[in-house]
Formats: structure tokens, sequence, C-alpha cells
């Protein structure tokens, strides 16, 4: 049996341009790095909505959070992250199958 390498030879550091250490030219790195936060900001936006929606409608039914998790199909403290807003717990694909099973069908418009 081979033995796998492991080692970790780099980490980028926090608020690091991650393209500018892969080699990318200065102006292509901030061009790519600038785009790639803008989208990391709307997937977030769009992920805070969805729990508002699911926040909103566990507190119009008086819900708490161990009920809600029952309804949802999910354990107690996904409740309490989608309460909370901890949007890095979440894909957009779970929050709005989540949403989907209290009967609030997720409609997309693209502006």
């Amino acid at each position: 049996m081979s033995k796998v390498d492991t080692q970790v030879r780099h980490v980028t550091k926090r608020g690091a341009n991650l393209f500018a250490e892969l080699g990318f030219a200065p102006d292509e790195a901030r061009q790519y790095q600038k785009e790639s936060e803008a989208l990391i900001g709307q997937t977030l936006v769009l992920k805070e909505q969805l729990m508002e929606e699911l926040a909103s409608w566990i507190e119009a039914h008086q819900l708490k959070q161990a009920e809600a998790a029952e309804i949802l199909h999910v354990t107690r403290p996904r409740v309490s992250d989608v309460v909370n807003k901890k949007t890095s717990k979440f894909t957009i694909n779970t929050l709005v199958e989540m949403l989907a099973r209290v009967g609030k069908p997720v409609r997309m418009v693209v502006g």
C-alpha cells in the first residue's frame, strides 16, 4: 500500500489574493479577485434572504426550534443556524429545499 502525501506546502493568508498567488499577472489577479468577491457577496445576500424567509415562517407559526426541525427534516441545531443566519453552513439548494418543505417554493427572477 502506498503512502498518501498529505504534507501542507503552502497556506494562503487570509485576505491575500489567491489569483496572484497562483501566478496570474497583477492586473488580471486583481480583476479575478474583484469578480470573485462580487459573486461571493451575491451568494451571501441570497442565502440571507432565504434564511430570513425561514426564520419569519418559524416565528409566524410560533414554533420552537425542535418543532421546526421536525417539519424541516433537519436537526434542531440546523434550525438554530438558520435563525442565526450562519450562511457558511448552508448551500442555497439546502435552503430552497427547506422552504419548499414548508410550502414556500422559491421562484427565481434574473434581473
